[in-house]
């Protein structure tokens, strides 16, 4: 007898729960019912919390406005000092090149006595280097 109410207990549960099975799927309602009442819930939600909203005074805000401002302000010139610093020591690179650029350039007297302007030996003219030593090749 003990297996008989043993299946027969298991039986019961079993039974139990595919019906609580069907149960929850059945309870569950049309999906567009489902939206509204959770449409419904957020609005009711928002109200609440809309209740527990401090607002501040006027005071206060317009301390915390100046306390903005004022920290914009000083934000704004250290980044003008910064802009100006780097736009400066640009400025002085640039002037430094220029003027090993101005060092570079120098004039050469030729053999003729003519006055020649060479920039740099790497980016001379080799028609120019090849009419130099024509003419000092036949100067001599």
């Amino acid at each position: 007898m003990a297996k008989n109410e043993k299946s027969a207990a298991a039986e019961k549960i079993e039974k139990a729960e595919k019906t609580k099975a069907k149960k929850a799927k059945s309870d569950k309602p049309n999906i567009f019912i489902r939206i509204f009442k959770a449409i419904g819930r957020f609005f009711k939600d928002l109200r609440g919390e809309t209740k527990k909203i401090v607002w501040p005074d006027a005071k206060s805000v317009l301390k915390s406005t100046g306390v903005v401002l004022a920290v914009v302000a000083v934000f704004t010139v250290v980044i003008w000092l910064i802009d100006l610093g780097l736009s400066k020591s640009i400025d002085l690179l640039s002037d430094a090149v220029r003027g090993a650029d101005e060092a570079v350039t120098e004039t050469v007297e030729d053999v003729t006595g003519e006055n020649l302007l060479i920039e740099d030996d790497t980016q001379a003219a080799p028609e120019a280097v090849e009419e130099a030593d024509a003419e000092t090749t036949a100067a001599e």
